[in-house]
């Protein structure tokens, strides 16, 4: 039994989507047909593809590897498409984007949507460790991320560098201050990242150096429900300056051992840095860089 490219498209989107009826959306096909292009996949493959929970759909370890593949192929197709169509302009599409924050993801999109309002966009907000996780397994087209960790056959581009920060609640006794010191900050209730991010490794560097611990610390997932947290009066937060929307109800001040900066990148794989709506995303990037380099020249 071989093979069918509609069998390889139905599996590709049902494994970005998690779901087969979105699937069946983005393929302009039955949710019947995605279901059945699947069963004889894996009638094919011998083995479970997809495992159904409640939140949604889950590959199995088979489904990631085969993904790996398929997913090339449907960027060899997009691209043989664009040749043969050879349209000049972006109409319509889907475009997968997701950031391990929301600044300088949000902006982008916006001037992209604007630019380019017939093309479908989906954005997730995760976890530095979640990001990595899905651009090493090719599952989405474009990551925004602070310092990924090197993935052979990847693209990646420079957008914004910045240094670690605490923001703190107006009221706060600490914000009234130019900065804080780690010493200051022992005694709050901070507000961190997940195990293995890029702020926890930072923050890990400077508390041996400086030989200072936080003992009472509350970990969240992402930059957008930390800044949450401080809003609420959980306490003190570790942010990378400019990664989430500025509040009246909050301040940032520099940290005196968080002196160093850190790049964040726009990402994708190589091969889909050709594929017009990546392109042009790209683009939209180069754009924004060049609008914060201040004219020499003038």
């Amino acid at each position: 039994m071989k093979v069918s490219s509609q069998q390889i498209a139905a599996f590709t989107e049902v494994f970005r989507q998690r779901s087969v009826s979105d699937a069946a959306s983005v393929l302009g096909i039955t949710q019947s047909a995605v279901t059945q292009h699947l069963a004889k996949l894996e009638q094919r493959v011998g083995s479970t593809l997809f495992i159904r929970y409640r939140t949604g759909l889950e590959p199995t370890k088979a489904a990631q590897e085969l993904f790996l593949l398929t997913d090339r192929i449907d960027v060899l197709e997009k691209l043989v498409a664009e040749k043969v169509n050879a349209y000049s302009s972006l109409f319509d599409g889907n475009l997968s984007i997701i950031a391990n924050a929301p600044r300088p993801a949000m902006p982008l999109i916006a001037r992209f949507k604007q630019n380019h309002p017939g093309v479908k966009v989906t954005f997730a907000l995760l976890s530095w460790t979640k990001t990595m996780e899905r651009l090493a397994a090719r599952d989405v087209d474009i990551a925004i991320i602070t310092e990924p960790d090197e993935i052979p056959g990847m693209f990646q581009q420079e957008l914004t560098r910045n240094p670690f920060v605490a923001m703190l609640r107006c009221e706060h006794p600490l914000a009234a201050q130019q900065s804080v010191t780690m010493a200051e900050l022992a005694n709050e209730v901070m507000i961190l990242p997940e195990d293995g991010s890029l702020t926890q490794r930072e923050l890990t560097r400077a508390s041996l150096a400086s030989g200072i611990r936080f003992a009472n610390a509350i970990q969240m997932t992402t930059y957008a429900v930390m800044k949450e947290a401080v809003l609420h009066g959980l306490g003190v937060g570790i942010f990378l300056e400019d990664s989430v929307f500025p509040s009246r109800e909050f301040v940032f001040r520099p940290v005196r051992e968080l002196e160093k900066t850190f790049g964040t990148y726009v990402v994708t794989t190589k091969d889909k840095t050709d594929l017009k709506l990546v392109r042009a995303f790209l683009d939209e990037c180069d754009d924004s860089v060049r609008a914060m380099v201040p004219d020499l020249q003038k």
